[in-house]
């Protein structure tokens, strides 16, 4: 059952979503940014944030940083939102939780830069923590859409050769940006999404490519081998299939996967500083604990 909070909290989600629904990519930026800057303000002495100009990505530096690994944070906004600020929120957020150093991703969106140039800015930005960390230091982390680029990336860095993470957490990742495998059930149940809007961010994005290219939905690449996985959703989200499948197709690979399922939560809910985003937050921990640090 959710918590009073996550009650509320829907509430007043359900009266905004014609205005959220209304906005066009421009100012969709504009509040994600908008909401960036407001969590960094809340972490103004928990965590430093030092650029890398040369891949558009900062390091948050937690001040109680208290191991030798790292996670390299991809953010969600359907491939045509989130940016320098959005991405520092959450992956500041998560450097003061986990104590480890979050390199945020500032990756290329669409329609201005479609594919496959966000996946080049992950390419780059895993290199770049290659330079400080080995890979059995790095886990990938990453939601909705930003869930699916790490799966993307898992599959790039194969490709060219490069050893992989040691292990990858999505939250609510959208894998199949064809969006003909979802469940009616699931879109009538969310709160924020809509399969018109998410298939215009899909066609952006993907431009002249086809959206079952499996560097553009993650779920129809060869996943085999890949590092163990840890998935979140909620039960009440347009995505939850994607997240149903993609465990299912890890567990048939033999690759260790996780999925938690909260009942009665939302597209992306360990974002939102709920009780439950906190139950979360420490099973990402836990996980993080027991692959990076040992």
């Amino acid at each position: 059952m959710p918590s009073l909070a996550a009650n509320l909290l829907r509430a007043q989600i359900a009266l905004l979503n014609p205005l959220i629904n209304a906005l066009d990519i421009t100012k969709m930026r504009k509040l994600q940014e908008a909401l960036g800057k407001l969590q960094q303000k809340t972490l103004s002495n928990k965590v430093d944030f030092f650029d890398v100009p040369e891949i558009r990505s900062s390091w948050a530096i937690p001040e109680n940083k208290a191991n030798d690994g790292c996670f390299i944070y991809l953010h969600g906004g359907s491939y045509t939102a989130g940016g320098e600020n959005y991405a520092k929120g959450f992956g500041g957020t998560l450097a003061d939780n986990i104590s480890s150093p979050v390199l945020c991703v500032d990756y290329s969106l669409a329609p201005e830069t479609p594919f496959p140039l966000g996946l080049y800015d992950a390419v780059l930005a895993y290199k770049t923590a290659l330079e400080d960390y080995i890979p059995q230091k790095i886990a990938l982390i990453g939601e909705s859409a930003g869930g699916g680029l790490c799966f993307a990336l898992l599959q790039k860095l194969r490709e060219l050769n490069i050893p992989l993470p040691k292990c990858t957490i999505v939250i609510s990742p959208w894998m199949d940006l064809t969006m003909e495998n979802i469940d009616p059930p699931d879109v009538e149940s969310d709160l924020l999404l809509n399969k018109q809007c998410l298939l215009f961010s899909a066609k952006c994005y993907a431009e002249d490519e086809s959206l079952s290219n499996p560097l553009i939905s993650p779920i129809f690449g060869d996943l085999k081998g890949f590092p163990d996985t840890l998935i979140f959703a909620g039960s009440d989200e347009i995505l939850l299939n994607d997240s149903v499948r993609l465990n299912e197709k890890l567990l048939e690979l033999g690759v260790n996967s996780t999925l938690h399922m909260e009942e009665g939560l939302w597209h992306a809910y360990v974002l939102y500083g709920l009780p439950e985003s906190k139950k979360a937050i420490n099973i990402i921990k836990t996980f993080f604990t027991e692959q990076i640090i040992g």
